[in-house]
């Protein structure tokens, strides 16, 4: 993540007047700064967190993406001129009650007051809510989103969070899906001490997002457990988890994304004890709210026009609230992308 600014400091082209606020500082956020700021226009980025740099700060383990790029990237763009206003939470609407960023929030923003005192907005909220699986007690205390879990481990190492707010790791861990954040969820409940460690996909290795060559060098080759076939129906305990129930799977005919069809196979109902069960079942996209004619398409994401402008006049949004959960590189440059738009616009 260095070298965020899109040109040398020398060849910045000269001011414009023009001010554009930013939603969000991760990856979209950052590669739209870097381009705007080329441009010779005035950058200020808004995010909810203590620092700039999204999930990659709080959510993807260093070894995965080291958080030092990412700060020397950020410094560049300031060193260039731009100004961050983190810890800071901007909403559309109604103020938000259900967001783990709240947790080191300190300031709230309405994003309708930044459409008035911007010459453009540019919306890189990101995907941070995950999905239920919508089992019976999915609620029960030891059972947690594994991107939450990620979150507030890394937001207490890194000093933003007490050690009393983040998720106790049990001796028996269940993961529940078969991406990265499954993955990186799986590794840290073993950092974390725990002694068993098992994730449980109800598919096979073949069909999992996280590759068979990752699940293999980075779960299975470390003693943690991968379970094909499985999936839960029920998190069972008095007053937390003890047990899980599940059931085992069959692959059918392919779905709407070109895999097998994961089935149930009547009968095969078994359960185990486990103390702690993190759900990676994938996550959905986080916008600021509800507000200003932004209008939103039927996954969730924002609707955006062919140069990434909302349904709002001078809002332009980019990165995984537009997309859907991706990977790094496809953000950032969704974000540049939407930057160039944005320039178009302002020099109209």
């Amino acid at each position: 993540m260095r070298f965020l600014l899109r040109c040398r400091p020398n060849t910045k082209k000269p001011p414009t007047g023009k001010k554009v606020a930013i939603i969000g500082a991760g990856p979209a956020g950052l590669g739209a700064a870097g381009v705007l700021l080329c441009n010779g226009h005035e950058v200020h980025i808004y995010d909810a967190l203590p620092e700039p740099g999204g999930l990659l700060i709080f959510g993807i383990p260093p070894f995965r993406v080291p958080r030092e790029g990412v700060r020397e990237g950020v410094k560049e763009l300031v060193d260039a001129g731009a100004k961050f206003y983190t810890s800071t939470f901007v909403y559309c609407g109604e103020k938000p009650r259900e967001h783990e960023a709240l947790l080191l929030v300190k300031e709230f923003v309405n994003l309708e007051e930044l459409v008035n005192r911007y010459d453009a907005v540019v919306l890189t909220t990101g995907t941070w809510k995950s999905r239920s699986l919508g089992v019976p007690g999915e609620g029960l205390p030891g059972v947690y989103k594994a991107l939450d879990y990620l979150f507030r481990i890394y937001s207490s190492q890194l000093g933003y969070l007490p050690r009393e707010k983040v998720y106790p790791t049990g001796r028996k861990v269940l993961v529940v899906g078969a991406g990265l954040t499954a993955v990186d969820a799986a590794l840290e409940a073993k950092l974390q001490g725990a002694e068993k460690v098992v994730v449980a996909y109800r598919r096979t290795i073949n069909e999992a997002p996280a590759g068979r060559k990752t699940i293999e060098t980075e779960l299975t080759a470390k003693g943690i457990e991968f379970r094909e076939l499985v999936n839960p129906v029920a998190f069972l305990g008095a007053g937390r988890l003890e047990k899980v129930r599940f059931i085992r799977m069959r692959l059918g005919p392919p779905d709407k994304s070109g895999r097998p069809r994961p089935e149930p196979v009547p009968g095969s109902e078994f359960e185990e004890e486990f103390d702690t069960a993190l759900i990676a079942a994938g996550e959905e996209p986080t916008p600021p709210g509800n507000c200003l004619g932004i209008e939103f398409n039927p996954d969730g994401t924002i609707k955006v026009d062919e140069k990434m402008m909302t349904t709002r006049h001078g809002v332009f949004a980019a990165g995984d609230v537009v997309t859907g959960p991706s990977l790094i590189g496809k953000a950032l440059g969704s974000g540049m992308r939407a930057a160039q738009y944005v320039d178009e616009f302002l020099k109209s």
